[in-house]
């Protein structure tokens, strides 16, 4: 009877804490994707991820982005992870690692980000057919 209790209590807790609305964030994540393969050097990360850190407390943003090392293509399962980050209203950067910016998924484009020195940081945005 005591383990029935015990899973009774275990559920109603869990069930609880799924009603909680989520703690706000009180800084923003970064997550990086394709760094290891992209032979930047590690000063270049450094500062491009400092750069965004400042850029989204700036914009009082305190969400996830994504932020990935681009090649000259992107695999399918790539197009479909910056997808769906986008759709989830993420920010989606990539810094060009080649000589130019793969193309991006159907639908949308790469957006250059002027505001960094490098010239090699883009932002999805989705293309506008009006």
């Amino acid at each position: 009877m005591t383990s029935l209790l015990h899973h009774l209590r275990d559920r109603l807790q869990t069930q609880l804490l799924t009603l909680l609305p989520a703690p706000t964030p009180t800084y923003p994540t970064i997550n990086s994707m394709g760094q290891p393969e992209s032979g930047v050097s590690a000063e270049t990360i450094q500062a491009v991820m400092e750069w965004l850190f400042a850029s989204l407390i700036n914009a009082g943003y305190y969400g996830r982005s994504h932020l990935y090392w681009l090649h000259t293509k992107v695999e399918p399962a790539q197009n479909r992870a910056l997808q769906h980050c986008y759709r989830r209203k993420e920010p989606v950067l990539g810094y060009r690692c080649g000589d130019r910016m793969p193309a991006p998924p159907s639908g949308y484009y790469w957006r250059l980000m002027p505001e960094h020195t490098s010239m090699q940081i883009y932002q999805l945005e989705v293309k506008d057919d009006a």
